[in-house]
């Protein structure tokens, strides 16, 4: 089960419930997670009311209702609302997913939002990825090579290219690596499960010369081998890729060079 990572000696008790627009027929009540480090107090859950037919059908738009004509105070991530950027990650209604992709009609009842679980809070909806963006930069996803660049670029076959197909889609989002409870437990030493994909990404692009120290990097009994196969990352992917899997061929790649 989630769990948040809620600001230390506190506990989350019900917030403030906010009026219903005034003339509104078809509402949606929301139920949002609230606390600002600029205020001594415990987290809240304030419910909100939505008016449908003033309103965009996306979780997004519910939340930028309230945030635009409701309370400003509010706090999110949001920018490309295509299910590209990946900042809308958040909880809702149990699942982590994109705000802007998560229609309200897939949401029974209430709309429950929360921030991503397991990662402090910076506020409200924001969580901190501090560790996730270090933790991905540590696997150097660039291209490395030993020889001379060539004139115009670096050649690949079709096939080699297809390869690369269920990897490169990854927006970083962090949705697989906290509904993964492996990276709950051991995030300052797991790379979990969006990084992980991201390593397999370059492991096997046929450009790149360094397959031998990117598999010694991930040589230990933490950053790779925390991985139990519990699948939450294929499920909570909003991109529909599949995270154990290619931790799974980095491990056979791990198994291979030693035979």
């Amino acid at each position: 089960m989630a769990e948040l990572t809620l600001p230390k000696n506190s506990t989350m008790s019900e917030g403030k419930t906010w009026p219903k627009p005034e003339g509104a027929k078809n509402i949606r009540e929301f139920r949002i997670y609230r606390w600002s480090p600029d205020d001594d107090a415990n987290p809240t859950i304030d419910t909100y009311h939505v008016d449908m037919d003033d309103c965009g059908p996306m979780v997004l738009d519910g939340l930028l209702y309230i945030k635009n004509k409701i309370d400003p105070t509010l706090t999110l991530r949001r920018s490309c609302r295509e299910g590209i950027c990946g900042s809308c990650a958040m909880n809702i209604d149990g699942t982590n997913t994109l705000a802007c992709t998560k229609g309200m009609d897939e949401v029974n009842g209430t709309v429950k939002v929360y921030p991503l679980p397991h990662l402090p809070v910076v506020k409200d909806l924001v969580p901190d990825l501090t560790n996730f963006y270090a933790q991905h930069r540590s696997i150097e996803p660039w291209l490395k090579t030993t020889t001379p660049a060539p004139e115009k670029e670096w050649k690949q076959s079709h096939e080699d290219r297809q390869k690369l197909d269920g990897l490169y889609e990854c927006i970083l989002c962090a949705c697989c690596s906290t509904s993964c409870p492996s990276y709950w437990w051991n995030g300052d030493r797991y790379l979990g499960p969006a990084v992980l994909l991201q390593a397999y990404r370059w492991l096997i692009d046929s450009r790149d010369e360094s397959t031998g120290e990117r598999l010694d990097d991930l040589e230990d009994p933490f950053r790779l081998y925390r991985c139990h196969t519990i699948m939450n990352c294929a499920q909570a992917c909003p991109k529909g890729l599949n995270p154990a899997k290619a931790i799974a061929e980095v491990k056979k790649m791990m198994v291979e060079r030693r035979v």
